[in-house]
């Protein structure tokens, strides 16, 4: 047998023998260059599906300046509850869009599901009522709640755990880079109704956006999978790519994907880094809902034009890729930075809220409230490195399934509370909901430090277990992707270690 013939790949399974032998099969050039190849057809192709999906949702806010809620007769809470049904349904239909990512191939129910998303929010553009638009909106929570796990999952089984901080990232600043170019767009939509009132300019930034989602997803159709399914790799590609993550110690692709292991489920109840994925994503959701549907709104409240805050947009998403892109680096260049980024880029949002709470809506604050809205720039780090920590510090398939689906259950939850906190008898200053944004930022820092202790004392406990029976590092390693392969979770594979 050919010693590359170790890794067998017959109608998208993949089967490992001679684990100890398979890496060094292939030369490190050799695997950079399949990562370079990995980087240019997958990350672009995310990069504008998770950007049209950040705007897709915040659109809501934009669209609202420009008429929305005039044209469609919306009164009292209605307006927040277009946002807070996307995250009831988000919430409802995630486990379910989880399990058949698990046991079907991830890129085609991903590429549907992005088209169907697209076809909804192309339809809210002929909306005409609270029912058209509540109900649509609905719809394209159904199908926009496993995009951002499964391209969590999608990384997992492509890169190593010191990449996957950088990759997630370069996908999920994709709501930079569509953001800007969104926001122009709509200038110039918004800029043609301003001179023809007749024009409902919101109408068409839903038409140019779920066109454009929708052309996105028949591009996933083509090129979005793991590493088993795309058509872009060659035979001995796909082989060097599940080699090249062996040491995840977590599997490759389809480890534990045939079999739903309710051991791994009950684990996860027991394992309180479970419950501090969730409870981060849901403490860190709760600021990011409220400006999803009253960011826009909050702008023109401190008194700003609906067209000066479209274009006050583009510095924040200047200033968010440039910080996406150094802690990318920084996370890739160094181990275990990542819960120390998530801690302080909490920082700057929570002083940001508290200002835009103590602060006067009077024109000689307008700037400095702007400016605090420029300060919550950063907590968007927090939510999504604590996303990119799955994949590397969840063994066992289903366990990473399922707490998977639960840190986007607390993301949903957040993001619903987020909306309903902003009540219009608040308005223009939202002052209960903006302190009570600071209060779940400061909470988020507690337990973002206290989950890493966590694991920074298991990490010690299972170094200390290694020197006691006398193992090498090397053998460690070695024997952690045996378990791996063999789909143990990250508690059962005492040879797992984890980054923080």
């Amino acid at each position: 047998m050919d010693s590359k013939d170790d890794i067998e790949i017959r109608k998208g399974e993949i089967t490992i023998h001679h684990i100890e032998e398979i890496q060094s099969q292939y030369t490190d050039a050799e695997y950079r260059l399949l990562r370079r190849k990995v980087d240019r057809y997958l990350l672009p192709l995310m990069f504008l599906c998770h950007g049209l999906q950040s705007i897709d949702k915040s659109c809501i806010s934009t669209q609202a300046t420009f008429g929305l809620r005039e044209d469609t007769g919306l009164v009292g809470q209605q307006f927040s509850w277009l946002t807070t049904v996307f995250y009831i349904t988000y919430l409802l239909f995630e486990m379910p869009s989880m399990l058949l990512l698990q046991r079907y191939p991830m890129g085609r129910i991903l590429s549907v599901y992005i088209i169907l998303w697209g076809l909804a929010v192309l339809c809210i553009g002929f909306a005409k009522n609270f029912t058209h638009l509540v109900t649509l909106r609905a719809i394209q929570g159904l199908f926009e709640c496993c995009i951002s796990p499964g391209f969590i999952l999608i990384v997992g089984t492509w890169y190593t755990t010191r990449e996957h901080a950088a990759r997630a990232l370069v996908f999920q600043s994709g709501y930079v880079g569509i953001g800007t170019f969104f926001d122009l767009t709509a200038y110039g939509i918004g800029s043609v109704s301003d001179k023809n009132p007749g024009v409902e300019s919101w109408r068409y930034m839903s038409f140019f956006l779920g066109g454009l989602t929708m052309l996105a997803g028949v591009l996933c159709l083509f090129f979005l999978g793991t590493p088993s399914e795309v058509r872009w790799l060659s035979s001995d590609e796909k082989k060097m790519a599940t080699a090249r993550i062996l040491d995840n110690n977590t599997g490759h692709d389809t480890t534990g994907t045939k079999q739903w292991k309710w051991e791994q489920v009950r684990e996860c109840l027991v394992d309180p880094t479970f419950w501090f994925a969730g409870l981060s994503s849901f403490l860190g959701s709760v600021p990011n809902g409220g400006l999803t549907a009253f960011g826009a709104v909050l702008n023109t409240s401190f008194g700003f034009t609906n067209l000066q805050a479209v274009l006050l947009n583009l510095p924040k998403y200047a200033v968010a890729i440039l910080l996406f892109a150094f802690v990318g680096w920084a996370t890739m260049k160094k181990n275990n930075l990542r819960m120390w980024f998530m801690s302080i880029s909490n920082i700057p949002p929570l002083i940001g809220f508290l200002m835009i709470s103590l602060l006067p809506n009077e024109p000689q604050y307008k700037w400095t409230k702007w400016g605090a809205i420029f300060m919550t720039i950063p907590f968007a780090v927090a939510t999504f490195l604590g996303w990119s920590i799955i994949p590397s510090n969840v063994g066992g398939r289903t366990k990473r399934t399922a707490i998977t689906a639960f840190t986007f259950l607390g993301y949903c939850a957040g993001n619903m509370t987020g909306s309903q906190i902003f009540e219009a008898k608040d308005a223009p200053r939202y002052i209960p909901a903006t302190i009570a944004c600071a209060g779940c930022l400061g909470l988020q820092i507690f337990v973002i430090l206290t989950w890493r202790t966590v694991l920074a004392m298991r990490n010690k406990r299972g170094d200390e277990r290694m020197r006691e029976l006398g193992l090498s590092e090397e053998d460690r390693v070695r024997l952690g992707k045996e378990l791996g392969e063999k789909d143990c979770t990250d508690l059962e594979n005492p040879f797992f270690r984890y980054t923080m």
